[in-house]
């Protein structure tokens, strides 16, 4: 192959393995040979070669064959060790299940694979997806392909590092605090947290319970290195639980149309209570400055949400979201009583409102990732007690994490990550495009706006 394959697309990989430009088996050899160049970063720990060999066959004779094919044909993917492939093991990056084998696939690697993806293996994770940093007792530490110095972020850190460094397709992780969306912004590339329920979490295992349940606020989404390709798996991953397939289907909003020549955004890059870096903002208001250039219309406003309210609730009920990881009754009772749920619920459908209202004039918000780009590896502590420096303030991992990541996934909306450029230090940083619940096609559209603006993909072996 004379096009590194490895780098591209999954857009051009689907197009050039339909046109007989390469084959899947092609990419399959050389995205496992890249996972052995590049096996310092520890990003994708268990890998299933044999299975995909066959599988890659499997997929060019089809292709030979003439048959009709999938959005995804022949191309090989990863995904998050939490989430359950069937005959291949899946540890949640824990000891509990260090050798679970499950022997069904999740929702989301079922839909892949009939869309004719090819799994290569899983990516590595903080325990139960419980942390900003990617490291476990079962297989260490991931680095970050721009720094090996620095944190992939997480917890789809695996899941960004492989992406980024060019180790795979494409990779499908989960969020319920910006675990999509921070190794996105860490890592260079593009990801998309989708509306909340619009993709089945089943299979997806947050406890030693396993992964039957939908997990409050918490969602599966694509991480990939262009907007068109979130978009196209977006459209495979989309769909209800098996429980509701029976009466429910799903039907995207097509993206809005911008009125007057350009799209009406809002920005929101300035709060008190979270700081970012000068070299951070900078790269923000480029990004926004571009948008401009290609008419959007710019306002620096956002919803008239309490922010810090948004936080302390999205904080409170991830807790309570993440208390069957727990093992005894003193760790459950974080999460609180169900009466005090509920009051937390009834404020989040009110806040789920004020944002709606404020769609009705908005097409989108812009907001950061987070306020810094990727920090040097810490594994003292807790992502409660860990602390470090942002804009000559001292923060809170958690904090940090939720400063910019909180109110919108508390809302449950849509939220493309796009990179939008290095700081002086060459380390990628990335910016949200939040779109109104369920219109996920417009933040995707924007974000295709964004790319022309910024270049797209950089890979991290400038």
């Amino acid at each position: 192959m004379t096009t590194d394959w490895c780098e591209a697309t999954v857009t051009a990989q689907a197009a050039a393995i339909a046109a007989g430009e390469v084959t899947s088996a092609e990419l399959v050899a050389a995205y496992l040979a890249r996972i052995a160049e590049y096996a310092e970063l520890n990003a994708v720990v268990t890998i299933d070669a044999r299975a995909a060999v066959v599988a890659a066959r499997e997929a060019d004779d089809a292709v030979r064959r003439g048959d009709r094919l999938g959005p995804l044909h022949g191309v090989p993917f990863t995904v998050k060790d939490a989430i359950a492939t069937a005959g291949l093991r899946t540890t949640a990056g824990t000891t509990h299940f260090a050798d679970f084998v499950p022997t069904t696939d999740a929702v989301v690697v079922a839909r892949l694979r009939e869309a004719g993806a090819v799994l290569l293996g899983k990516t590595n994770l903080p325990a139960w997806s419980g942390d900003i940093q990617t490291t476990n007792d079962l297989f260490g530490t991931t680095l970050n392909p721009w720094d090996p110095g620095r944190t992939p972020g997480g917890s789809s850190g695996g899941a960004a590092a492989a992406v980024a460094a060019g180790l795979t397709g494409f990779d499908v992780g989960s969020d319920i605090g910006g675990s999509l969306r921070i190794p996105a912004h860490f890592c260079g590339i593009y990801s998309h947290r989708p509306s909340y329920g619009l993709v089945s979490q089943v299979g997806f295992i947050s406890s030693p319970r396993g992964g039957a349940l939908e997990m409050d606020i918490n969602v599966l989404g694509p991480l990939a290195r262009s907007a068109a390709d979130l978009r196209r798996l977006l459209g495979v991953l989309a769909g209800p639980s098996p429980s509701f397939a029976d009466a429910w289907s799903v039907t995207l909003p097509p993206a809005r149309t911008p009125s007057g020549g350009g799209y009406r955004i809002g920005v929101w890059f300035d709060d008190p209570d979270a700081p970012i870096e000068p070299e951070v903002r900078a790269l923000l208001d480029a990004a926004a400055q571009g948008l401009r250039d290609r008419g959007a219309d710019l306002v620096t406003e956002r919803p008239a949400i309490d922010a810090a309210e948004s936080r302390a609730l999205c904080s409170s009920g991830i807790i309570a979201a993440m208390t069957p990881t727990a093992t005894t009754p003193e760790a459950e009772d974080r999460g609180g009583s169900h009466a005090e749920w509920l009051k937390a619920r009834e404020r989040r459908e009110h806040i789920k409102h004020v944002w709606a209202e404020w769609f009705t004039r908005f097409d989108a918000l812009l907001c950061p990732v987070l306020g810094a780009a990727a920090f040097p590896h810490d594994h003292e502590g807790t992502i409660a007690t860990r602390t470090l420096e942002v804009a000559g303030r001292s923060m809170t991992h958690r904090d940090f994490a939720h400063a910019w990541n909180g109110p919108v996934g508390l809302a449950g909306l849509p939220t493309t990550t796009v990179p939008i450029g290095l700081t002086s230090a060459g380390l990628p940083v990335g910016m949200q495009i939040v779109g109104p619940f369920l219109e996920d096609l417009t933040p995707l559209a924007i974000a295709e706006l964004v790319e022309e603006t910024t270049g797209g993909f950089r890979s991290p072996r400038l």
